[in-house]
């Protein structure tokens, strides 16, 4: 089996970078695994020409295939994501934005291949549960119309840098040991 570990953040070193980096390194020990970040990515905006509502392809081009390819390549996909203004960062919004040729929301569709398990994971500099849990919704949200089975979910609290991730480190194995 294959599994991807995306970060979500533009930060290629940071606290979600670390968090990547745990996971991908537990992960393959059984699967097959890549990690991507996504910003090492050019994916446009979204136009809201709603052109691919009737070919199920976007008119733009750009990278946003190539990270589909990625998600077509895995059967399990982690998405770590930080949090930006208690959401997702506006550089994986445009990714979802851009993925509507994919999603069930309207036929024709393309899709991805079946059988996919999404697993989400989030971390934010405060106290409080809540904002974790925007994110995670966000992100199941689009697995649910990606068709990618929402498997388990892990909110990560008060982590402002790299090293803050080391005491949670235990947890985020944890976590990796029930994928």
């Amino acid at each position: 089996m294959n599994a991807l570990v995306m970060n979500c953040s533009p930060v290629r070193n940071g606290a979600t970078a670390e968090i990547v980096r745990i996971v991908s390194h537990c992960l393959e020990k059984r699967y097959d695994t890549r990690s991507i970040c996504i910003d090492d990515f050019q994916i446009a905006f979204c136009r809201g020409c709603r052109t691919c509502h009737d070919t199920a392809k976007c008119v733009q081009q750009d990278d946003a295939d190539k990270v589909i390819e990625q998600y077509e390549w895995a059967d399990i996909i982690v998405s770590v994501s930080p949090s930006y203004w208690a959401d997702i960062p506006g550089q994986f919004k445009a990714f979802i934005d851009r993925c509507t040729p994919w999603c069930n929301t309207h036929e024709p569709h393309a899709a991805i291949s079946g059988g996919k398990k999404g697993y989400s994971i989030a971390l934010r500099t405060g106290p409080g549960m809540r904002e974790c849990d925007r994110i995670m919704e966000s992100i199941e949200h689009f697995y649910g119309h990606m068709e990618i089975q929402c498997c388990g979910r892990l909110g990560l609290c008060s982590i402002e840098n790299g090293p803050a991730v080391e005491p949670r480190k235990n947890e985020i194995i944890a976590f990796c040991q029930k994928i």
